[in-house]
């Protein structure tokens, strides 16, 4: 059990709330950020010993990026209003795990030629007061991990 101060900042787990997410150049704030994911589809196959299991190729990383909407910013519906057939501009994007300060990133995701597939508008409903909230979808090729 952590009993000091610097026992506390090595041992315990990482607050989630404090992250900054880069979309290739420009740093945007989204209040969530989910589906990094790291997976491998699983090959069956028997033998004469009965069925065995290995691990396939990766699966594409599918993200989701949820912002409040502000009237004038239209990045992610010009991202996704640029795609034609077969054309689209793939971007990295960065999701940083920051300290207690908010200023030095612990742990960094990268996710690896991503291209949006989905821009959700928010749902509108007269008997709340929510903050208008937009959700992009995207597919990307490789997740990648690096702690500090």
């Amino acid at each position: 059990m952590a009993t000091t101060a610097d026992d506390i900042k090595t041992k315990y787990p990482l607050p989630v709330w404090q992250y900054q997410v880069q979309v290739g150049e420009d740093d945007m704030a989204f209040s969530e950020v989910s589906g990094l994911n790291i997976e491998y589809e699983t090959i069956s196959y028997a033998d004469g010993m009965g069925v065995k299991h290995m691990p396939g190729k990766g699966t594409p990383v599918e993200l989701s990026l949820q912002k409040g909407i502000v009237k004038s910013d239209t990045k992610l519906l010009d991202w996704i209003t640029s795609i034609k057939l077969n054309t689209v501009d793939k971007k990295d994007i960065t999701i940083s795990l920051l300290d207690e300060e908010g200023e030095n990133p612990l742990v960094t995701w990268t996710v690896v030629n991503a291209f949006p597939t989905n821009l959700e508008a928010p749902t509108f409903d007269a008997n709340n007061n929510e903050v208008a909230i937009e959700t992009l979808s995207l597919m990307a090729d490789d997740l990648k991990v690096e702690y500090k």
